[in-house]
């Protein structure tokens, strides 16, 4: 599928979300963290033009929620009971892994499954695991973890061109 295929479909599953009263579920860690954070912060604020406010939530924003999840159970969750105490049937989960392995991102789309959520991901090198379980999968297939971050920023990706 050309790189166009699955962007538009995510797009299409994004807006399906929000036109429905949905809303997405941003995750990712360190860089892809903080892409997650401006993504949700672009769709509830502004992106280039005023426009209504869209429904999205990055799951990597709150200190306390992930250290008492890392604490009490295992980093390794820390999304995915986010996404099941958050999320609803028809909202969708964004997971961003430059490296497509990431474990707390491949259990937040298990999660997304079992409550009916679509799953977007967006990654680096041949997109590993989380390529793998998402419904929709953005590949940007190159071993650079930099020129990753920078492909799969999703509010960058136009000025990055």
């Amino acid at each position: 599928m050309p790189a166009a295929g699955p962007a538009s479909a995510a797009a299409d599953a994004m807006l399906k979300a929000l036109r429905g009263g949905g809303r997405i579920l941003a995750c990712g860690n360190g860089g892809s963290a903080t892409d997650a954070q401006h993504f949700a912060g672009e769709l509830v604020g502004r992106f280039e033009r005023e426009r209504k406010a869209m429904a999205a939530i990055a799951l990597t924003a709150d200190t306390s929620i992930l250290t008492a999840l890392a604490n009490d159970y295992d980093y390794r969750l820390v999304f995915a009971r986010q996404v099941e105490a958050l999320g609803r049937p028809g909202d969708v989960v964004l997971g961003i892994s430059t490296s497509g392995g990431s474990a707390n991102v491949l259990a937040a789309f298990e999660s997304a499954k079992a409550g009916g959520l679509t799953t977007v991901a967006m990654t680096g090198r041949d997109g590993g695991a989380v390529g793998r379980a998402a419904d929709i999968h953005i590949n940007v297939a190159t071993p650079s973890t930099a020129r990753a971050q920078k492909c799969t920023a999703p509010c960058c990706t136009r000025s990055a061109r």
